[in-house]
């Protein structure tokens, strides 16, 4: 189910930065959800316990969502646009600030 939506967003969306965000989120519960089912079976109906299957797991739930955050934010700090729907850019003030702030530091200096 969560793989379906994220394969539905990605086409769907109108924006790298929505798409980032479907591929992040729903696809790292589709794969997780994939990973514990195979844990969990393999634990109860054959008796295995899996370590590299736990280990896998918590590096997918650790990682992904990290990647897809950096994915978001490097492809606004090379300048590509957001959608035409999108409501508020929380990240450009906070940019222009950061500016300024170097800016000042340097003519400080």
């Amino acid at each position: 189910m969560f793989s379906a939506v994220t394969a539905l967003g990605l086409i769907r969306l109108p924006d790298v930065y929505t798409r980032t965000h479907a591929a992040s989120k729903s696809s790292t519960l589709g794969v997780l959800s994939i990973l514990l089912g195979t844990f969990v079976h393999f634990w109860f109906n054959e008796g295995i316990f899996n370590t590299q299957m736990v280990i896998a797991i918590a590096f997918l739930f650790i990682t992904q969502p990290v990647a897809g955050h950096l994915i978001g934010r490097a492809a606004y700090m090379t300048g590509i646009k957001v959608a035409e729907e999108t409501v508020r850019d929380d990240m450009g003030p906070a940019i222009e600030k950061r500016k300024n702030n170097q800016q000042e530091e340097l003519e400080n200096e």
